[in-house]
């Protein structure tokens, strides 16, 4: 029961069941000293239970940029039947990496490897929380990244830069075969030419190669999403993923929305700078619905959700097919 929200019940979406949250969850990473924090969320009950990785992104709030994050999107997919696996990741302010690291600030590829060490780690995982062992469905893997969450949830699904110039070039390749689908949430876009001056201040991850995303992924972006302290384009720059990559085959235009796609960071947070109930489950619904059709071959969710948008909720975004 949620009050507040009014358009977006056109929606279709299971209703929630019981879902637990674990943590801390710590998971040993090789080559460095301190293990990988994570917050665990999941149903209290089923069996074969797909499994969301959930990046954040890199905002300005203490803790939001962690495992304790985005519990409004993590939380609305554990109660309806995944897996949320939340890792505080390397840019993390309160458990990541010093700042001084190698690959800081934005450690593009060391958030890549956390990824994929939790994929490796499932049985650790299992062994350290005891009401999952047995349950998860390593078949069903999917990711889901915000902003530079997004960034590095695409390195996964097959986007690559190139670091060093001429005879020195190096394709930096962080494919990751195990996870199935992919959703980019604002994500960054094009680089080059399309970055401002603080956009190329973060260097040559910023300027992805998306014509090697591969993986099937939906990129959602709000059609307010103005980042010119990383683009001198327009909102239109977070559907690139889309636009230039073979393996997006949906885009999801949120109306009216900004960076925080309604509040998916975090309930009356600072990172939130569109609060919105109906945007924030318009987005959260139709998430769960593109995972849900995109891992379990015959599902109708998606199919259901993208026809409300052509017509009762209509006002609160459409969607693009390829």
């Amino acid at each position: 029961m949620n009050n507040l929200i009014k358009v977006s019940r056109a929606i279709p979406v299971l209703e929630e069941t019981i879902a637990a949250s674990y943590s801390p969850v710590l998971l040993p990473m090789g080559g460095r000293e301190t293990p990988l924090e994570m917050r665990i969320t999941a149903p209290m009950t089923g069996d074969n239970l797909p499994i969301v990785l959930l990046s954040h992104g890199h905002g300005p709030s203490l803790y939001v940029p962690s495992k304790d994050g985005y519990g409004p999107l993590a939380n609305f997919l554990a109660e309806r039947g995944f897996v949320v696996i939340q890792p505080s990741q390397a840019n993390s302010k309160v458990a990541g990496l010093p700042a001084g690291a190698p690959d800081a600030p934005l450690f593009a590829r060391e958030r890549a490897e956390e990824l994929r060490a939790i994929i490796d780690g499932l049985d650790v995982i299992e062994a350290i929380v005891p009401p999952l062992a047995g349950r998860l469905d390593r078949d069903r893997i999917a990711a889901v990244g915000h902003s530079l969450g997004g960034q590095t949830v695409g390195f996964l699904l097959g986007a690559r830069f190139t670091i060093g110039d001429g005879q020195d070039a190096r394709e930096v390749n962080l494919f990751e075969p195990r996870i199935k689908v992919g959703v980019l949430l604002n994500a960054p876009g094009a680089g080059g030419d399309d970055l401002s001056a603080g956009g190329k201040a973060y260097g040559p991850a910023f300027s992805p190669d998306f014509s090697r995303l591969i993986t099937r992924a939906l990129v959602v972006y709000g059609d307010e999403d103005v980042s010119p302290h990383l683009t001198v384009r327009g909102a239109d720059w977070h559907a690139d993923p889309f636009h230039l990559s073979p393996g997006a085959d949906h885009l999801l235009t949120i109306a009216g929305a900004k960076h925080g796609l309604g509040g998916i960071a975090g309930y009356d947070a600072k990172e939130t700078d569109d609060e919105d109930p109906d945007r924030l489950e318009t987005t959260r619904r139709m998430i769960w619905s593109y995972l849900r059709s995109a891992l379990f071959d015959g599902d109708t969710a998606w199919s259901e959700a993208s026809r409300a948008l052509e017509g009762p909720a209509a006002s609160l975004g459409h969607v693009t097919r390829k």
